[in-house]
């Protein structure tokens, strides 16, 4: 296990903000996870994959563990199904690329996502009507106040819209290690979202011709984190009562929303378009012009004018619609 005082973070969280953490301990396999639970000592420390879905603070006074752990196989197939495990340091795209190109279904909808394996069930990640939790078949961890590894049903994963156990009991407690994943050999291609849609009668789609599309649409609206920082949607879309949903459909006949069994999910790009916030720039921040769910680092910036954005415009959805908006992305003001 590689451990680094004083570790820059800037290179480890796709915003690109500076970070200093107090201690980083890089992980690599599944034997430097003991020695990690004997350096911290039930200290708290922050679980860092691609740091693809955080935002970090200036300064970190606690321990930071980053995955590295690598690998991945098919581990059995009938003709129902492929049990693949994939360890927890594994880039998502390129894990996803792999799949599709083994001529696996199941996660071509997710191309493009950025981020590790390891952070994909921590977010219940999800895009274009496909969710992680749809194919996950176990995720292991190791227990940092236990010493135990683990492994969990998709029931008891507690998964949701964006969340997981993970996010809450199990909140920097666990180190998830390697999923398993249940894909399939058979055609079922998932094209009732959007753009998608265009694609319901071709013939002889495969999963990587989607994965492909799917990333042609992702580049076309949202900003390339290596070049402008971001970490994606900044807000959850909300999930509103009928009863509300007709009061905003009535002041704003144009909302996009969609039907949740007797609930609608709000497009959260569309309510911070409406109130103007889209291509807002302000100083080393503000809201990308192609996508108002995206919040965007210019550079030079700091972590506390993206929150007081977020907050400005958490303020003024809520004013006009009655509607909170949540954060997706993880925040750490502090640790502990």
């Amino acid at each position: 296990m590689k451990t680094e005082s004083n570790a820059d973070l800037t290179h480890f969280n796709t915003f690109a903000f500076p970070c200093d953490a107090k201690v980083l301990y890089s992980i690599d396999s599944d034997e430097d996870l003991p020695l990690l639970r004997q350096e911290l000592r039930n200290a708290p420390c922050l679980i860092l994959g691609g740091g693809s879905n955080f935002l970090l603070p200036e300064k970190l006074d606690c321990a930071v563990a980053h995955i590295n752990i690598k690998g991945k196989k098919l581990v059995n197939e009938n003709d129902r199904r492929c049990l693949l495990e994939v360890a927890a340091g594994e880039n998502w795209h390129e894990f996803v690329q792999w799949t599709v190109s083994q001529g696996l279904w199941g996660i071509e909808n997710l191309a493009l996502i950025p981020g590790s394996v390891g952070a994909a069930p921590v977010q219940n990640i999800g895009a274009y009507g496909v969710e992680l939790s749809n194919v996950i078949d176990w995720v292991e961890f190791y227990h940092l106040k236990t010493g135990e590894f683990i492994r969990l049903t998709p029931g008891e994963c507690q998964f949701s819209y964006r969340q997981s156990i993970f996010k809450t009991e199990l909140k920097d407690a666990a180190v998830i290690t390697r999923v398993g994943l249940r894909l399939t050999r058979t055609p079922n291609p998932q094209l009732d979202y959007g753009p998608l849609q265009s694609f319901q009668h071709s013939d002889n789609l495969t999963p990587a011709f989607i994965a492909a599309k799917v990333a042609e649409i992702r580049q076309s609206k949202l900003p390339d984190p290596g070049v402008l920082g971001n970490a994606g949607s900044f807000f959850k879309n909300p999930i509103i009562s009928d009863e509300h949903y007709r009061v905003i459909k009535q002041a704003f006949p144009d909302v996009i929303a969609y039907p949740q069994q007797k609930q609608w999910k709000l497009a959260a790009g569309w309510l911070i378009e409406k109130v103007n916030f889209k291509g807002l720039r302000k100083g080393a921040v503000g809201v990308h012009q192609h996508q108002a769910l995206v919040l965007v680092h210019f550079g030079g910036g700091k972590s506390e004018q993206l929150l007081a954005l977020a907050k400005e415009i958490q303020q003024t959805v809520q004013s006009t619609f009655g509607v909170l908006l949540e954060k997706e992305v993880r925040t750490y003001p502090f640790c502990g």
